[in-house]
């Protein structure tokens, strides 16, 4: 099922997708303040990990597309990592450089937040930054988050945002 933001059309990731995802997700520089993947098949692992969390708990990062011209902008939304369990559903998003600072990031959170509490009725999201990403951080403080605490074995700050739900 789509979701349709103001600018954004948020929406399950396909096979097809990966290359385009790759173009930012696979750039160091891009990703500084996370991981990058080296290959498209290590891209194309990570997004069918995360896929296959979809069908097991009903969220995973969704392909971040703009509505004025179907781009693919981004990847991100709600998940439970696979590959670092036990953090519980979090927010995280990824964009191309070409969308930066536009308030995208901005409003893929509202709609996320919006997302878990209306639709999955969960009680809390995570999310985690590293300090020096403060746009990361003014994203999720923006939309709802509060900074818990420093994570030293992800050299990562962890925010967390009660929902009540």
């Amino acid at each position: 099922m789509d979701i349709l933001t103001e600018r954004l059309v948020l929406r399950p990731t396909k096979p097809s997708d990966v290359p385009a995802l790759f173009a930012f997700l696979g750039d160091a520089q891009a990703m500084r303040h996370t991981a990058h993947f080296e290959t498209l098949r290590a891209c194309r692992r990570h997004v069918a990990g995360h896929e296959w969390q979809r069908r097991r708990l009903g969220c995973a990062p969704w392909v971040i597309r703009s509505r004025a011209d179907d781009a693919i902008i981004g990847w991100g939304g709600l998940f439970e990592d696979p590959f670092d369990p036990g953090w519980g559903v979090e927010l995280g998003y990824w964009f191309a450089p070409s969308a930066w600072g536009r308030g995208y990031a901005s409003e893929l959170a509202a709609a996320s937040v919006a997302e878990a509490r209306d639709r999955l009725h969960l009680a809390e999201l995570r999310a985690f930054a590293r300090p020096e990403n403060l746009g990361s951080g003014r994203v999720l403080e923006k939309a709802g988050f509060v900074r818990e605490r420093y994570v030293p074995e992800l050299e990562r700050n962890l925010y967390r945002h009660a929902l009540g739900g």
